[in-house]
């Protein structure tokens, strides 16, 4: 099971903020997308693309910030970011 905390911010302020959890049959990165998917769907906003320095950032912290480098579309916020939060087995 995966727990991610996703947050839009403008301005320096959360503007949204959601948990969600997945635990479908599958892999981690699975589990991920399946999140990551859910989050930009409750938000209304396209899904980001990862780049090089998002994958790094997120393999050693669990958490990764996407901006407008991370979307092909216009968007209305500044930062879009992801966290895991630990799961207590």
């Amino acid at each position: 099971m995966i727990k991610i905390w996703g947050k839009l911010v403008k301005d320096n302020r959360t503007i949204k903020d959601i948990v969600v959890t997945s635990d479908i049959e599958g892999s981690y990165q699975d589990n991920l997308k399946n999140c990551l998917n859910e989050i930009c769907n409750k938000f209304d906003i396209p899904k980001p693309y990862w780049l090089p320095t998002n994958l790094e950032e997120y393999n050693k912290r669990g958490k990764t910030i996407f901006n407008a480098y991370n979307f092909v579309e216009d968007i209305e916020f500044d930062k879009f970011i992801i966290a895991e939060i630990d799961m207590k087995k």
